[in-house]
């Protein structure tokens, strides 16, 4: 199972896809399908996903295949490009990044310009610049020549794609967030097309969560599950500069929100169903699985909105831990990965078609 998530995810991490562009992701993502041998559908937004029939309840089983970056806001007359930022970019972590520009004749590359060190003033060698001041230099003399290039305001930006593999099955790069998410569904995918009975399965591909979390709700309206489960990250707290994070480990095995709330403008978040909660802690311990735990305020996916579609829908966040959210180089482990699979698979078959969500049969 690790090398066919391996190969999903560095395939996935290597094709931009900003929130909002997707097409490309969304692509390679119906391509691995088919090759599966699963037919899927797609919507005016950009969704992506294939249903599994079976009994009732039925669950949608959703990640998010966008990822963050930049918009080109100016053309300077010098050919630099100022830029403005789409998600939650790291401002701090920017300067001397390597970008690539997805023009409409093609893809451009270019740095994240950073002050030659011979000319920074003591006073400036500890500030952040705020993003209206960076420009990206991608080699052009002129606003014509970048034009020229197929490079204009509204053009999407991205990290430069990348994918290294560090030791012990771990893996650095661009979109791990949430690239691994899908590598995980496809694995999922591939295990339901084998399965002889079951409850009614989508598996959901969704755009635009990086931009507000706005694809996932009008496909959940469509598909009217009863239950909705979630896959993103969970803050890894293992490493030096995160000592009160909580208690999620990378390589510890996937985890399962407890609480998350954004409590940043968007006051929204996920308290998960008790019925849910107990069919996934029964599920890890049916499969051996170990399950970390989180509970985390600065965080928001779209389940936050899709927990709300209809009469509301039994849900859960469903974690892969993962280093150094929103920068250019976030870390994950693909033992994670394969558990999480595991853990999803075991729950989705016990699922059956008496499977009640009263919630006072838990609390």
């Amino acid at each position: 199972m690790i090398e066919g998530l391996r190969r999903d995810l560095t395939d996935l991490m290597r094709v931009p896809g900003l929130s909002g562009h997707e097409d490309r992701v969304r692509r390679a993502i119906a391509g691995k399908l088919t090759a599966l041998g699963l037919e899927s559908q797609s919507d005016t937004l950009g969704n992506l996903w294939t249903t599994f029939h079976g009994s009732a309840p039925s669950v949608m089983l959703f990640t998010h295949m966008d990822q963050l970056g930049f918009i080109v806001r100016r053309l300077e007359a010098d050919g630099f490009l100022r830029i403005e930022r789409l998600g939650g970019v790291p401002v701090r972590a920017l300067p001397a990044q390597e970008v690539l520009l997805c023009g409409r004749k093609g893809d451009v590359p270019g740095i994240i310009a950073h002050k030659s060190h011979h000319a920074t003033q003591p006073g400036e060698k500890d500030q952040v610049l705020p993003i209206q001041s960076l420009y990206i230099d991608a080699g052009f003399t002129s606003a014509e020549e970048a034009r020229a290039a197929g490079v204009e305001i509204g053009t999407p930006v991205v990290y430069a794609p990348s994918v290294t593999e560090l030791a012990y099955d771990r893996i650095a790069g661009t979109s791990v967030d949430d690239r691994a998410g899908c590598a995980v569904l496809l694995a999922v995918a591939e295990a339901l097309a084998k399965r002889s009975k079951g409850p009614t399965v989508h598996v959901c591909f969704t755009t635009l969560e990086e931009f507000n979390l706005r694809g996932a709700q009008p496909l959940a309206q469509r598909l009217e599950p009863d239950i909705a489960l979630q896959i993103d990250l969970a803050l890894a707290a293992d490493t030096p500069d995160m000592p009160d994070a909580g208690e999620v480990t990378l390589g510890g095995g996937p985890c399962l929100s407890l609480y998350s709330f954004h409590g940043r403008g968007t006051l929204n978040g996920v308290i998960p169903h008790p019925v849910i909660v107990r069919l996934i802690e029964e599920s890890a311990e049916a499969a051996s699985l170990p399950l970390q735990r989180s509970a985390a305020t600065g965080v928001l996916t779209d389940l936050s909105y899709v927990q709300l579609t209809g009469h509301g829908v039994a849900s859960a966040d469903l974690c892969f831990p993962m280093r150094y959210s929103h920068s250019a180089r976030e870390v994950c482990d693909l033992k994670d990965l394969a558990d999480l699979t595991t853990l999803l698979t075991t729950a989705l078959a016990r699922i059956t078609p008496d499977f009640s969500l009263d919630r006072d049969e838990v609390t």
